[in-house]
């Protein structure tokens, strides 16, 4: 049964844990089988929260994989599905009330923050792991980034990792218009010597062709598009301002390349190749410039796919390599082991009075057709499985996206999946749209993805500290930016823009950022 609850409707979650008519409990002697299916032999129900993007609803439990295993494993599950436009409001309420169900799945519910702030409330999975998840120990030992992205300040793990299939290495990738290129007969820049001629054709020789001079070259909203400083090696997939660099960490905002790519975009902006909106538009203003009805009117952006936003005239961009810099070198902002390792997909609560059960089955999800399932849709109804041990999409019906089709039919991004590296090669994907178009796109970037900064976590006591220090500096930060690149002065105030930052507790700052770094690199 699934249950979708309301702003009121908390109490569906008791921490009693009552069966339904008919069950039995776990805790008599010997119901629970050490291994294989069914995991009891008397059934036992499982209270299992989930998260759902706004009117999502429960469409997902009627995927044939899951209710297979429930009924495979004697494992029945209650539902209880929460909308993402009411959570922020209960989740505190639920964790003070100390009601928890079994199970709470999916990174949306509960963050690092979260977990830290309230360890109490969830359960170590160390020994659960190692006795009750054989596939979710060999998915470990054969990436190890999943143990990384799971260990917990204290060296715990309290949440179950996933790693998502078919992803791509690279994050956003350069875009241009096509059309536009040829009509001005230009190739496409392979350096930032070449983008700026091309940018600076785009403004003043009319390629959209309606004889005005509305042609913007490049276009942001409320800040500039950090895409830009690329090719002098800033990367910042973490959104921190951190970055690996010859196995160091560097903050970016205090480094020479930094400086370097301001004084470059302030050149872009004084000459009217970057929008002079940019600063100070929004989001739906940018939509508009992009989606202009009647011709083209933007050259250049970085987007997950060139059909990402530019509505009608998606046709008309292409992705391209990335750029080369002032070194001569090609950076692209991604992660080399993979956009896929997701960690909190799973939280086993200390309400629960069937942990071990909870954990054997959250281990059924770790083998590499139950994570395709649950991240596409069942086999036989979004997945055709073929003869020769290849897996393949099925079209979406008529009038309905794909993604959106993936969403209703499974937990898609949320929820514990492993997918090896080595059965990736049996997905065929479409690659002229979605999943499949972004794996082409990436071959143009991927062997020039920069090391990032990883997805470490913090302590309590940092993430106390974290906030007051971020907000500051952050915003001291892109308010200087804004004004370096659209008034200038870059050299001239620099010394004193790094003393400043100095003064707002910079040095305590980037402490807590290479202490988590340094735990995170201690996992084994």
């Amino acid at each position: 049964m699934a249950t979708t609850l309301g702003t009121s409707a908390l109490a569906g979650c008791s921490g009693d844990n009552m069966n339904n008519a008919g069950t039995a409990a776990v805790g008599e002697s010997g119901n629970m089988n050490p291994e294989g299916l069914p995991i009891v032999k008397e059934q036992v129900t499982l209270n299992v929260l989930t998260v759902r993007w706004g009117n999502m609803g429960d469409s997902f439990v009627k995927n044939t994989w899951l209710q297979e295993l429930e009924k495979n494993s004697n494992v029945k599950i209650n539902w209880q599905v929460m909308s993402s436009n009411d959570w922020n409001d209960q989740k505190s309420v639920m964790l003070a009330s100390g009601k928890l169900p079994d199970v709470i799945l999916g990174d949306i519910a509960y963050g690092d923050s979260d977990i830290v702030n309230n360890a109490g409330s969830f359960l170590a999975l160390d020994d659960l792991i190692d006795k009750h998840m054989p596939n979710l120990k060999a998915a470990m030992e054969q990436s190890p980034e999943l143990k990384k992205i799971s260990t917990f300040p204290d060296g715990k793990i309290y949440s179950l990792p996933a790693r998502l299939p078919s992803r791509p290495v690279t994050q956003n990738q350069p875009v241009i218009n096509k059309a536009w290129l040829d009509k001005l007969g230009l190739q496409a820049p392979t350096t930032i010597e070449e983008l700026y001629a091309v940018l600076k054709a785009f403004k003043e020789k009319d390629p959209n062709g309606n004889g005005q001079a509305d042609e913007i070259p490049t276009s942001s909203a409320g800040d500039l598009d950090l895409f830009l400083l690329t090719p002098f090696g800033i990367t910042d997939l973490r959104a921190n301002h951190m970055m690996i660099q010859d196995g160091k960490t560097v903050y970016y905002p205090t480094a020479e390349a930094y400086k370097e790519s301001l004084k470059w975009a302030r050149k872009l902006y004084e000459e009217g190749l970057i929008d002079q909106e940019s600063f100070t538009q929004d989001n739906t203003m940018l939509t508009a410039k992009r989606q202009n009805p009647d011709v083209p009117l933007i050259g250049f952006t970085y987007q997950w796919t060139p059909d990402a936003v530019f509505g009608k005239w998606s046709d008309q961009y292409e992705t391209i390599a990335p750029i080369a810099g002032p070194d001569g070198k090609r950076y692209q902002e991604g992660d080399p082991s993979g956009l896929s390792f997701r960690r909190n997909q799973l939280l086993i609560t200390s309400s629960s009075k069937y942990p071990e059960v909870a954990a054997r089955w959250a281990d059924q999800f770790y083998t590499n057709e139950a994570s395709i399932q649950n991240f596409w849709g069942a086999i036989g109804t979004s997945i055709e499985k073929g003869g020769d041990g290849t897996y393949s999409l099925m079209k979406a019906p008529e009038g309905t996206s794909a993604d959106a089709w993936y969403w209703d039919n499974s937990f898609r991004d949320f929820g514990p999946k492993y997918v090896s590296p080595d059965f990736e090669k049996n997905i065929k994907l479409d690659p002229t749209t979605g999943d499949g178009l972004k794996l082409q796109l990436d071959e143009l970037g991927k062997e020039h993805v920069t090391e990032p900064f990883p997805s470490v976590m913090y302590t309590a006591e940092e993430y106390q500290e974290l906030p007051t220090l971020t907000t500051d500096i952050d915003g001291y930060i892109a308010s200087t930016r804004a004004e370096w690149i659209t008034k200038g002065g870059i050299d001239e105030n620099w010394d004193a823009y790094v003393k400043k930052l100095e003064e707002m507790g910079l040095a305590k700052l980037i402490k807590i950022y290479e202490d988590a770094y340094e735990r995170y690199m201690s996992v084994k």
